[in-house]
């Protein structure tokens, strides 16, 4: 039973980290009548102090390896507590703060539990080796794929149910009582005997390789970032398809998920290194389609989002597997090393959010208005030829990959 727990608490994890990265912008702006560049400038002012604690988490997780279970339900607490929350506020002149307050809860809280469940790779393994944790990852990832669907179809069901105000009240108290029950059903894979190595150091990262996946991971996260942020604006305002967007975002991440145990067979077989440049393609070609779509084309924005999120799975176990197969193999602390890891994840979804945001609105686009024709295009080049370069700049770091990254 220990990979089904894993799959609970990264589910749990997902349904977290939907609502931070792709509902937030909108209820903040719309919900609560913030400005897109302050919502930009809180996400980076956030990012900052993760610079400063998601290291000095994986610091302690190493510290003291047999806090584990500790450290697993402090994260689900203050998931439990936060998001209720967060989507219980209301407008009014102390907004701004109380949303600082509550993000920093959540956002702590959610890098405890990534940290946490990535640096314990080799503790949660049931076996020693680069194909067990291959396994890991796929259940790993597969109960993330399940949150983030869980966490992008519940608003739109609440909605159906009757609830109030687009869900988001009903929305916190459905993600807060997902934290609960993760948390405690999943105790007793945070009772195992904790697996450590070597003091974390740049020399030793360098030569186990993990700095350049490092530099893949962060360049690697911009296209993802800066879609996630944008994907609401992009299906309704773009494309005019309002009421789509949340059956279109469970219909990406499905394709993930039935994508993720094909992409770990492939990966056993030809390598990761390999895998990943049959699978990023895939996303280049999402971002040029997305590009040339006439609006209202909602056939061609479900292609989109089956290619798309193939490639997403794909990124999602191989990447962390590679990283975590690298630390082992080097004999070195995983904690300290996925609080880096966690925080070039989260450092791209924050220049997303300060780069594009602001670029929106200073141009004239509006969520959920009529926006003029100069602004849709904006809003097209954010969403779709930016990330396409991005991507296309991931592939290249991939194909420079030495053998080693090739054949794990």
């Amino acid at each position: 039973m220990v990979y089904p727990r894993v799959s609970l608490y990264a589910l749990m994890l997902a349904a977290a980290g939907i609502p931070l990265y792709i509902h937030l912008p909108r209820f903040a702006s719309a919900d609560l009548g913030i400005a897109l560049g302050t919502i930009g400038t809180i996400l980076l002012v956030i990012r900052l102090i993760d610079l400063v604690q998601d290291p000095l988490i994986g610091w302690a997780i190493d510290r003291w390896p047999r806090a584990q279970s500790l450290f697993a339900m402090i994260a689900a607490g203050g998931l439990a507590i936060g998001f209720p929350l967060l989507f219980w506020l209301r407008p009014g002149p102390q907004v701004v703060a109380e949303l600082v307050v509550i993000l920093i809860l959540l956002f702590s809280a959610y890098s405890l539990g990534t940290i946490l469940l990535y640096g314990r790779s080799a503790t949660l393994a049931i076996r020693a080796g680069s194909g067990e944790l291959l396994t890991l990852a796929a259940f790993r990832e597969g109960g993330m794929l399940a949150g983030v669907v869980i966490a992008s179809i519940a608003p739109s069901l609440l909605v159906g149910l009757g609830a109030a105000a687009q869900g988001y009240p009903a929305f916190g108290l459905l993600l807060g009582a997902i934290a609960l029950l993760a948390g405690l059903l999943t105790r007793p894979i945070w009772r195992r005997t904790p697996v450590v190595g070597e003091t974390l150091s740049l020399a030793g990262l360098a030569r186990a390789g993990a700095l350049r996946l490092l530099a893949l991971a962060l360049v690697n996260s911009l296209p993802v970032a800066i879609t996630s942020t944008l994907f609401l604006f992009f299906v309704e305002d773009r494309l005019g398809l309002p009421g789509k967007a949340g059956p279109l975002l469970v219909l990406f991440f499905l394709s993930a998920g039935l994508s993720v145990p094909v992409w770990t067979r492939a990966s056993h077989r030809f390598g990761t290194r390999a895998t990943l440049l049959i699978a990023m393609p895939l996303a280049v070609l999402g971002f040029v389609g997305a590009a040339f779509l006439a609006p209202g084309n909602l056939i061609g924005f479900v292609l989109i989002c089956i290619a798309s999120g193939a490639a997403l799975g794909a990124d999602m176990v191989i990447l962390p597997a590679m990283f975590s197969v690298a630390l082992t193999s080097a004999g070195l602390n995983a904690s300290a090393a996925f609080g880096i890891w966690s925080f070039a994840g989260k450092l791209g979804l924050a220049l997303a959010a300060f780069t594009v945001l602001p670029l929106l609105g200073q141009n004239g686009f509006v969520p959920g208005q009529a926006n003029s024709a100069e602004a849709l295009a904006v809003l097209n080049i954010a969403y779709a030829v930016l990330p396409c370069i991005l991507k296309l700049c991931a592939i290249a770091m991939v194909f420079a990959l030495p053998t080693k990254e090739a054949t794990t």
